[in-house]
């Protein structure tokens, strides 16, 4: 089993070009699915695997509490890694086709308010050195253009077109897009840019060694930022994209425009905003109506 999954994350890695993180999920995956699979049934050769094996492992994984997502998550990465075996003729049949996914309830993006957003930026005090100018500015990126973290890191200077207002960003599945900022946004980048002149410049943002950022640097910067200004749980960038999405929405964007801003594969994926809007609605309607 060892030979087929090890040939199967390359796959992942060098073919669909997924990146570190989804592959090291997957792996993590398979080494819980394999082992439940040995220490159960001592079972170690894949054709010994059927439906009813893998059924036993994911009511093993709901007996445990782990969450309907997880457990969907794992069942994707059984499904994929399936077709791949049936591709490679390892396998002749597919058992995941009888295996149902349990079903879960939709969660709504966190985001923050604008005019929250408004008091981080216009009011919250950034010190003049370099770290606050930087600091600034990777809020003020994250909001402006809703990019991913990977994204910002790995943000090279030269995808920075100052005159025409705009970066090129480098998504999943290395799908590049172009996504235009404001005037006052590349005011912010210019004057970030002559204050670290000094410092290597392939990437657009550097720690003071000169290297390139990294990501837990950057969730914690963000996640203090957003304590001064939101009580809500999750602080971190990806909220700030979802705010992103949610305040383009709000304000009537397109939703196909939001979707190449974001570069989501499926409208599906930007349609989850939608749903914020609704609720937004919803509460104007409940507060302002007569028989709300």
């Amino acid at each position: 089993m060892d030979a087929s999954r090890d040939s199967f994350l390359q796959y992942l890695q060098f073919e669909k070009r997924l990146s570190s993180h989804t592959v090291l999920a997957y792996s993590g995956d398979l080494e819980q699915f394999f082992s439940f699979l040995e220490n159960t049934y001592q079972i170690k050769n894949i054709p010994e695997i059927t439906h009813t094996l893998i059924r036993s492992w994911v009511v093993e994984l709901m007996d445990q509490k782990i969450s309907p997502r997880s457990v969907n998550r794992k069942i994707t990465t059984l499904k994929t890694f399936y077709k791949y075996l049936l591709r490679q003729g390892i396998v002749v049949e597919n058992p995941m086709m009888k295996i149902m996914s349990p079903k879960t309830s939709k969660r709504l993006p966190v985001f923050v308010e604008k005019d929250n957003m408004d008091v981080l930026i216009d009011n919250v005090e950034f010190s003049d050195d370099l770290d606050g100018i930087r600091n600034k500015l990777i809020i003020e990126l994250f909001y402006a253009t809703g990019i991913r973290l990977s994204e910002l890191i790995n943000l090279k200077q030269t995808n920075v077109d100052m005159h025409q207002c705009q970066i090129k960003v480098l998504g999943k599945r290395n799908k590049e897009r172009i996504i235009p900022f404001s005037n006052d946004l590349r005011n912010s980048i210019q004057n970030y840019v002559s204050c670290k002149t000094s410092m290597p410049n392939e990437f657009l943002f550097q720690m003071k060694n000169g290297k390139k950022m990294y990501e837990k640097f950057v969730y914690r910067l963000v996640n203090n930022y957003l304590s001064l200004v939101t009580t809500i749980d999750k602080k971190s960038p990806h909220v700030l994209r979802h705010t992103f999405a949610t305040h383009m929405l709000n304000n009537g964007a397109d939703l196909n425009a939001i979707k190449e801003l974001l570069g989501h594969a499926n409208l599906s994926a930007t349609q989850v905003y939608t749903h914020n809007t609704v609720e937004k609605l919803k509460n104007i309607h409940k507060q302002a109506h007569p028989k709300g």
